[in-house]
């Protein structure tokens, strides 16, 4: 019989995907089949599934820590920041159109039935769904129409363990103010709760862990310290995206406004011979940086505009002069050429902008958008390569024919002249050990690196954590049979 159980926040990034994560692969271990779940996600760092659509790159974390295959019924709904106030909205996988923020509040009820139909899925091949909320069930103002949270608790009917940040401060009110101010129905969903990221000795917080227990009524699942390898897992929030010293090379990643999978600079963050520079806004790419990678974007037009505002064009342009590599990928493998074409405005406002120039090709945005999973080699010396495309355009010019990936039979990319300046369309292709490698002798970086394999005992070493600081016996005896899922 399938059980579940729903993990919420106290806020935004108080480390619910990280612990879902470790749970999914800690009760995997156990001999439980898992599937993880979001009912509604926002970000622009999207994974593509074994089945062909976009979730978010937590779901596809966790579903690699429950040992079974990524899926679009794991994250049904998922929204892609565009603008300040609107955003692409993926409904199972697939683009169903944009929305404004104020019209998607009015609409996203109509959008539980779906959330429902893939967690029903979901149910149908699983011991235990572990489901993760989205932000804070505090957010009262939210509440109406709500599907991330106790709405969609409610609808399934699902228990819900609440977690707190210890390290931003005030966890006794986050927890204890939450309960304040839900309403009765949603109250009774809540069995427990945990707090999160404590550094320093965990005794030192048991009068505050018991003052929170008799404040509410819950018990408390545990203390749970901070996890020193979280920064070796994938991040999905931008928020997660942080600068990493390492060794002498360095790569210069300039911060875009829209930046979009950027799982990319992951396995190169575990490099020990690299330093990543994350440059935020207002500060200029450095002047010592050996390679400057342009990230993907969910608005390439608007980034470029944004990277010319920052003055970092200039930079790049110097940073060129002086011998520098420059790798563009996806969104910024458009923004390298001589110009982008959006005539049917599918990227924002219609029209033709200049691009960088430092690549001759020209890019169209017009056709269906890929999603899709991609076997590649790298050329000439035939690295294998796993990487996906996620994108929407074409890009084509004399440069291409400097193809330096094979993808599927046909060539991918482009390059200049001296091989200085690359772009492509394939996301993801650092994660292959042989490739990075070659690309990084290149630099004059060695490395030994198994990549992969450093993700998945990082996970086994999340599962071991929780095992020690959680009653994961006691999480596991409040998970539910939910209401839903049971009609397939």
């Amino acid at each position: 019989m399938v059980r579940s159980i729903m993990i919420q926040g106290t806020g935004s990034n108080v480390g619910k995907s990280v612990l879902v994560a470790g749970l999914a692969r800690a009760y995997t271990r156990r001999g439980l089949r898992v599937a993880p779940f979001k009912p509604q996600n926002m970000s622009n760092n999207a994974a593509v599934t074994e089945n062909g659509g976009e979730i978010g790159r937590a779901q596809a974390l966790q579903a690699r820590a429950a040992m079974r295959p990524t899926h679009t019924d794991m994250n049904p709904i998922l929204l892609k920041p565009e603008t300040d106030t609107g955003a692409q909205i993926i409904v199972q996988g697939q683009r169903a159109g944009t929305m404004k923020a104020g019209d998607y509040r009015k609409h996203k009820s109509k959008l539980l039935g779906a959330a429902l139909d893939s967690f029903d899925r979901l149910c149908a091949d699983a011991d235990l769904v572990l489901i993760e909320g989205a932000g804070s069930p505090a957010e009262t103002n939210l509440r109406q129409g709500d599907i991330a949270n106790m709405g969609f608790a409610c609808a399934a009917g699902v228990p819900v363990v609440l977690v707190g940040d210890i390290h931003r401060g005030g966890v006794i009110a986050q927890l204890v103010g939450t309960q304040a101010v839900l309403d009765p129905d949603d109250l009774a969903t809540i069995r427990g709760f945990a707090v999160n990221r404590f550094k320093g000795d965990v005794s030192l917080f048991d009068e505050g862990r018991d003052d929170i227990a008799a404040r509410t009524g819950w018990p408390c699942l545990g203390v749970v310290p901070w996890f020193n390898d979280a920064w070796r897992l994938p991040a999905e929030d931008m928020m997660d995206i942080r600068s990493h010293a390492g060794g002498a090379c360095k790569v210069a990643v300039p911060q875009l406004e829209r930046m979009a999978n950027f799982d990319d600079l992951d396995p190169l963050a575990a490099e020990p011979g690299l330093t990543v520079e994350v440059i935020p806004a207002g500060r200029p790419l450095p002047g010592d940086a050996d390679l400057v990678l342009l990230p993907g974007s969910k608005s390439t037009i608007g980034d470029l505009a944004y990277f010319r505002a920052q003055g970092w064009d200039i930079d790049l342009y110097a940073h060129v002069r002086r011998g520098g590599h420059v790798l563009g990928l996806c969104g910024g493998y458009q923004m390298l050429g001589r110009t982008i074409a959006d005539p049917d405005g599918v990227d924002g406002r219609p029209g033709t902008v200049n691009g960088l120039g430092l690549l001759d090709v020209e890019t169209v945005m017009a056709g269906q958008k890929q999603v899709t999973l991609r076997a590649a080699k790298a050329l000439p010396g035939g690295e294998p390569v796993a990487g996906y495309e996620i994108h929407m355009g074409r890009t084509e010019g004399p440069d291409c024919a400097r193809a330096w990936l094979e993808v599927e039979g046909r060539p991918e990319g482009a390059a200049s002249a001296d091989g200085r300046i690359r772009g492509s369309y394939l996301h993801g292709l650092f994660a292959s050990d042989a490739f990075r490698t070659s690309y990084l002798a290149g630099l004059g970086v060695a490395s030994d690196v198994a990549y992969e394999d450093g993700v998945d005992r990082t996970l086994d070493a999340l599962a071991d954590h929780l095992e020690q600081h959680m009653d994961l016996d006691l999480l596991l005896s409040l998970a539910e049979k939910p209401k839903s899922g049971t009609r397939m």
